[in-house]
């Protein structure tokens, strides 16, 4: 993957559209998925998979061939969902607990070549309360724990694509550990 990865992006680099492309395909989902898990918003999180690849695409250039791609593509698409974040007014609506119908949430709608209107039907109880734990976090723990735990990025990697020690990382990965263990004690 890593050799492809930098094949590929020597070739953009040269003005190759067809590598852009395929690094394109290589990460648009996992872009979305990522900022779907921190924005909770299809729309907006389809707009930063947008602009995370126009970014990558003007600043090419100035990817640093030494670090991998895929770190430094997470890092804009996570910088990108953060500034998102602190730009939305925390909005409190009693309308927010309709999402809960019979067991059903955004996350069930998250797009997948394999899903099928029966298997989103069939997500886990434990999965849903999870989700919702998670979405419950401080931004700052969220956004560890979903590279963590849902994008499977070692803490080194998560380090670089956050731009914070590895101890700090190590820190709000401990910290989003107990709280989704208080939150989530009781109900499992």
């Amino acid at each position: 993957m890593e050799n492809l990865e930098g094949r590929l992006t020597k070739l953009a680099l040269k003005g190759d559209q067809r590598a852009f492309a395929e690094l394109v395909e290589l990460y648009k989902d996992k872009i979305y998925h990522l900022a779907y898990r921190m924005l909770n918003n299809r729309h907006e999180a389809e707009d930063v998979v947008q602009e995370t690849f126009l970014r990558v695409y003007r600043n090419l250039d100035r990817y640093d061939d030494k670090q991998k791609f895929s770190t430094w593509i997470y890092r804009i698409g996570t910088n990108l969902c953060i500034d998102r974040l602190r730009k939305r007014r925390p909005t409190y609506s009693l309308d927010a607990e309709m999402n809960d119908q019979e067991g059903i949430d955004g996350y069930s709608m998250i797009p997948s070549d394999n899903v099928t209107p029966e298997t989103e039907l069939l997500l886990s109880e434990t999965q849903s309360l999870i989700y919702e734990a998670i979405d419950s976090l401080p931004v700052k723990y969220r956004s560890v724990m979903i590279l963590r735990y849902l994008q499977d990025l070692s803490l080194q990697e998560i380090s670089d694509v956050l731009d914070m020690p590895v101890t700090t990382i190590k820190t709000r990965v401990h910290r989003g550990r107990e709280f989704l263990r208080k939150k989530l004690g009781p109900k499992l």
